[in-house]
């Protein structure tokens, strides 16, 4: 728990840090341009095939008739475009963890390092194209399971489970082995996620439930349709945010862990990263080597 709210605190203040904003605007081009590229030409189409897919349940148009006649006569044009939103939040989610995982999270693990575990050595148990294969990989399983759960968004109780423990899980894959990619071995990967997991996933799923704030922005189907333009990007960019943030909690996370698991072996030593005191000696005295 101790380890938790430090890491929590501390990825809550480096957000605040002027890089970490300017990064936060990177993904957001490229969510800008997806976004408004998949309103321009697919919100009109979505649209109707929401509602030819609500009038084909009898039983729920029955319900929509019965509402409609006793005061709610926009109700089924403001459900279709709420279906819509709700829908099209995930993949988004998805698209922004890829986007921070390949734009943002090698600098802002540079940044903690630099700042925290510059004394830590430098195992490398991955490279960049194993992470990029482990990003992918991970994030077609999650996508796969959204899709088998799907019908679960629906029952009330499971919409506000399902979708952050996967995208709990998701996020717990991807950031704690790119937190790791360089400093740990596939040997101490595999022991933090066993001695870990339980909070690992814990801190996926609490940024997973974050990830749902940005559809605070634009829950409103028919205000989202007047200002298409101004709520996509803002919820994109807070979307970055929270995954910023994410990454940071990991990375912290991960790399406290791993110092304290090296602690406990006796394995901390200095890195690559860090060179070796220079001592100087008066003109009579020989050099030794210096004790590491």
């Amino acid at each position: 728990m101790r380890l938790l709210l430090d890491s929590f605190w501390r990825a809550l203040a480096y957000c605040l840090m002027p890089r970490v904003m300017v990064l936060s605007l990177l993904p957001l081009v490229m969510l800008l341009v997806l976004s408004v590229s998949w309103g321009y030409f697919y919100w009109s189409p979505t649209q109707d095939w929401v509602r030819d897919m609500l009038a084909s349940w009898q039983v729920l148009q029955s319900m929509m008739d019965w509402l409609q006649a006793h005061g709610a006569p926009e109700l089924q044009s403001v459900m279709v475009q709420l279906v819509v939103i709700f829908a099209i939040t995930p993949v988004l989610v998805v698209v922004s963890l890829l986007a921070v995982s390949l734009m943002m999270t090698p600098a802002l693990v540079d940044l903690v390092v630099h700042r925290r575990f510059a004394h830590l050595a430098l195992k490398r148990g991955g490279s960049v194209l194993t992470s990029l294969v482990w990003t992918l990989g991970s994030t077609v399983v999650a996508l796969l399971a959204m899709l088998i759960s799907l019908p679960l968004w629906v029952v009330p109780p499971l919409m506000f489970i399902v979708p952050p423990l996967i995208w709990g899980w998701l996020s717990y894959r991807v950031m704690v082995y790119d937190a790791l990619v360089s400093h740990a071995s596939r040997e101490e990967r595999l022991a933090i996620g066993r001695k870990h997991r339980g909070w690992l996933l814990l801190i996926g799923v609490l940024t997973g439930y974050l990830g749902a704030l940005p559809s605070m922005v634009w829950a409103s189907g028919a205000l989202f349709a007047a200002a298409f333009l101004v709520l996509i990007p803002l919820a994109i960019w807070i979307y970055a945010l929270v995954f910023a943030f994410t990454s940071l909690w990991f990375t912290h996370y991960s790399l406290a862990a791993l110092e304290a698991l090296r602690a406990e072996t006796d394995t901390v030593v200095v890195g690559a990263s860090m060179p070796l005191p220079t001592v100087v000696l008066a003109d009579d005295q020989h050099p030794s080597p210096p004790s590491i």
